[in-house]
């Protein structure tokens, strides 16, 4: 398993605040909020404060078979860039192959996040019928969905036979969406990056509130369950 950087982006339109600032203290507090006295194995955390000055709310969810000391290092990690790639920015988000941070300036909680998603896909297109492996790819989706659903959890992998070989898959909502908004989360995803899915050998879609991600090949250990 490996924890490379993805993607980041700063909510330039949320604005910065000022070094000593009243609103820096603030979210330096809220940061220090979200390790205290967890393990990290729900790999959900969030924290969030509101004052005259302002609001601040620091979001940290990890890859469902990355609970524990994997999350805790990818939140460190990710921490650190985020800080770095955004400097004294009021929002940002970054995503790691193992986990994703966001720092928001809006209370954003349960609602889904349609702006802040992105793409990436394999170079490669599959050979034979891309049709059929389309519907191959959708079926391996709602199979993954029912599972989570039905364990009533925001994680589920899964495979599916694609003729002599298997194609593999994950997907993922934030643990404050509902189950609702979480297919609406993914169906809108999967629909609105067709241009970037469509017949290539693997491609994830990521987001801030749900993600996905299909191969033909394994790439995530076995499913853990939250603590």
């Amino acid at each position: 398993m490996t924890n490379a950087y993805l993607h980041h982006k700063c909510y330039v339109s949320q604005g910065m605040y000022k070094p000593g600032s009243e609103y820096e203290k603030l979210r330096n507090e809220v940061i220090r909020d979200v390790p205290k006295g967890s393990n990290f194995g729900s790999g959900f955390e969030m924290s969030s404060s509101e004052q005259d000055f302002g609001f601040v709310s620091v979001i940290h969810q990890c890859r469902g078979d990355s609970y524990g000391p994997k999350c805790r290092s990818c939140y460190a990690t990710a921490l650190a860039a985020l800080q770095r790639k955004c400097p004294r920015g009021k929002g940002g988000i970054i995503w790691y192959d193992q986990c994703f941070l966001e720092f928001n300036a809006i209370d954003s909680f349960r609602k889904i996040d349609y702006d802040n998603n992105f793409c990436m896909s394999n170079t490669k297109n599959v050979s034979g019928d891309k049709q059929s492996y389309s519907r191959k790819w959708m079926q391996l989706l709602q199979d993954m969905s029912t599972k989570a659903f039905r364990k009533n959890k925001s994680y589920a992998a899964g495979e599916e036979r694609l003729g002599k070989n298997k194609l593999y898959g994950m997907l993922q909502c934030t643990g404050d969406t509902t189950f609702k908004s979480c297919r609406e989360c993914y169906v809108y995803n999967f629909i609105h990056f067709q241009d970037c899915i469509y017949g290539k050998q693997g491609a994830r879609v990521l987001g801030r509130s749900c993600n996905f991600r299909f191969e033909l090949y394994p790439f995530v250990g076995n499913e853990t369950e939250p603590i």
